[in-house]
């Protein structure tokens, strides 16, 4: 079976991750490209689409095509949940980018939507879709690091702040890197401590270096006028057994220790960490042990393995979960939980306090 595939937003994150990855999956076929900037579905439909795929303006008209069976939501944050609800609606499963929404009560909507729809609906996190990533969740599943009850978020660049697009606007995105990148990390402490049940969250956000003029920056100097959302954020999060999360995100630190959607884990048993390649640790009849996992599957000349790049992986694991109707490796529920606390730093960094919470639990 064929799935048809619409594409909502042919912008960056389209560009980048979504469509190479879907012109790889043999399962799917590109027939809808929309985008409010006509030219750019156009140029996405010219280099994926089928010869008779169709360009649209507005995703209201394009998901009235009985035809197309899944849509992958590519466009700003705070459009994500009226696109993702409308698609549901109207009889698509839906792949959403991340982070799901820009607050909580639009995230349970989707999934609202999804339960009434009868539809999938999962999250864009490929990190999860990594090598290290599927061998740390196993290990942890496996009971290898026994109870984990510390665990450590990282998303942090020390200048690689994006300039282009609407990342620097509030409205549109809802925050900087800590709903940008450091929902990554928290997705993959989440997931590999199997902890979705937050008691309390306390953390800040800064806005200090994003007001530097003609500053040092990967992608080239910002505007600090336009620069509207923090630079750097950092949140503790209690949960309800006890364990502790701490999670840190920027776009500008002045930092040298940078690693990007990364988790570090401490249990009963032993401990983990991404920060160069994958390295577990513990203790063996009496001393202490690491032992570094060995990543790649090469080892024979010109042969590297089976392709895994976390973005075809992802998209190829939907598609299966919905010929064969399984749940999505991402649950919507999960990615809701990501959401709250996301949101819980932001809301005790504006009031100082810490913030309770009181949302639906996996």
């Amino acid at each position: 079976m064929t799935l048809k595939v619409g594409i909502i937003g042919c912008g960056g994150i389209a560009n980048g991750k979504h469509l190479p990855a879907l012109s790889q999956v043999l399962e799917v076929e590109l027939v809808a490209f929309c985008d409010i900037e006509v030219e750019r579905a156009v140029k996405a439909k010219e280099q994926y689409g089928t010869k008779d795929a169709t360009v649209y303006a507005d995703y209201k008209e394009m998901i009235t095509d009985t035809e197309i069976d899944v849509i992958h939501v590519c466009t700003p944050n705070n459009s994500h949940a009226e696109i993702t609800i409308a698609s549901l609606e109207a009889n698509k499963h839906v792949m959403c980018e991340k982070p799901m929404a820009k607050t909580s009560t639009e995230a349970r909507a989707m999934i609202e939507a999804a339960k009434k729809s009868g539809k999938k609906l999962t999250i864009g996190y490929q990190n999860r879709f990594r090598t290290d990533s599927t061998y740390l969740h196993e290990v942890c599943q496996e009971g290898g690091l026994g109870e984990i009850y510390m665990g450590k978020a990282h998303a942090v660049r020390r200048r690689a702040v994006p300039t282009w697009g609407v990342f620097l606007d509030e409205e549109a995105q809802g925050g900087g890197p800590l709903i940008d990148i450091g929902t990554h990390a928290l997705d993959l402490t989440l997931w590999m401590m199997n902890n979705y049940r937050p008691k309390y969250v306390v953390g800040n956000t800064y806005h200090h270096l994003s007001q530097i003029k003609n500053a040092a920056n990967a992608w080239g100097s910002w505007d600090p006028e336009k620069f509207t959302v923090e630079d750097a954020a950092f949140g503790f999060v209690v949960m309800e057994n006890g364990a502790t999360i701490s999670l840190e995100a920027s776009w500008a630190l002045n930092s040298l220790d940078v690693k990007e959607a990364k988790t570090t884990l401490m249990g009963t048993k032993g401990g983990a960490d991404m920060n160069d390649g994958l390295t577990l640790n513990g203790e063996d009849h009496g001393l202490l042990f690491e032992k570094k996992i060995e990543l790649e599957t090469g080892g024979v000349d010109f042969y590297e393995g089976e392709g895994n790049d976390p973005a075809v992986l992802e998209a190829r694991s939907f598609v299966q979960a919905i010929l064969n109707n399984t749940d999505p490796v991402v649950k919507p529920e999960e990615a809701l939980v990501v959401t709250e606390i996301l949101e819980a730093i932001y809301e005790s960094a504006r009031t100082g306090e810490p913030v309770m919470m009181k949302g639906a639990h996996v």
